[in-house]
């Protein structure tokens, strides 16, 4: 899709990558800082307004991404297929990189069967079998948890707004930018989470302000969070370029924030470790 002998840089693609990630994260900021408004009067609100913060910056993002990057065609569809908005084989999108990321969850997964599956047998036990209250109680105890997390304002960030607004940056806009300023692949998928990482140093600064944390402790538990947006950053950027589909990297984020960091191990639960071992093992080969 590029014109022929035209191209980015590396300096101007790394310049535009820093600039999105600052700009998403700046936008974050603005209602109070720029825009001058009065404290959120509720939590709620407060998210609200980070939730328009964050749209708008994956707006800007694409449409500048789009100005910047060397594409022929300036039609829609070639614009949304660059940035991994496509149609086609959507299935596989969401099933491999679906089926992939569950690996590094083996152990969690595990966990979670084991005490289902403890939990069925003592009811088996007290109440002499599965009956059909049972199975209607456990259908209202599932509806009620979807409209719990429907009307749950920290769901929405974790599993809509967060996941989308952040691909859209971070993979769909920044991923063609270094590819196109001459980056090679294995170095794109680790230098892309760099700018991934860099959006959460704010992270910090709430932590040591708001949680009263010391400046050793919010270093150390800004440094996990860090540490991990690198390592989710690297395999999201693999699953864009290899799938060239938005949807494979926003379902591993949207599975990942759900399910949180994997269980290693449980307390006299060793099938819970062997798991974890067997299922990262296996995914790293896959």
């Amino acid at each position: 899709m590029a014109e022929e002998g035209a191209g980015l840089s590396k300096l101007v693609a790394v310049m535009a990558c820093t600039a999105l990630a600052f700009f998403y994260v700046a936008i974050l900021y603005a209602p109070t800082v720029i825009l001058r408004l009065p404290p959120p009067m509720s939590y709620k609100e407060f998210m609200l307004r980070r939730f328009i913060g964050a749209v708008i910056s994956s707006i800007v993002s694409v449409v500048a991404c789009g100005l910047i990057l060397p594409i022929r065609s300036k039609e829609a569809a070639v614009l949304f297929g660059v940035y991994g908005i496509r149609m086609d084989h959507i299935w596989e999108a969401v099933v491999f990189p679906l089926s992939l990321t569950s690996l590094m969850y083996a152990g969690s997964l595990m966990l979670k069967f084991m005490l289902l599956l403890n939990s069925m047998k003592e009811h088996t036990a007290q109440e002499g079998g599965i009956s059909v209250d049972c199975i209607k109680n456990a259908m209202r105890n599932f509806i009620d948890w979807i409209d719990f997390i429907a009307h749950n304002i920290l769901a929405w960030r974790n599993y809509v707004v967060a996941p989308l607004t952040e691909e859209l940056v971070f993979r769909a806009c920044m991923i063609p930018l270094l590819l196109c300023g001459g980056f090679r692949i294995s170095s794109v998928i680790f230098l892309c989470p760099t700018f991934f990482s860099l959006a959460h140093l704010n992270h910090w600064m709430e932590i040591y302000s708001r949680e009263n944390y010391s400046f050793f402790k919010a270093s150390m538990v800004a440094g996990l969070q860090l540490a991990y947006t690198v390592v989710f950053g690297s395999y999201a950027s693999f699953l864009f370029i290899r799938t060239g589909h938005i949807v494979a990297p926003l379902v591993a984020h949207i599975f990942c924030n759900f399910m949180g960091l994997p269980v290693l191990f449980a307390q006299k639960k060793g099938m819970v470790s062997v798991a974890f071992v067997a299922g990262l093992g296996y995914c790293s080969w896959s």
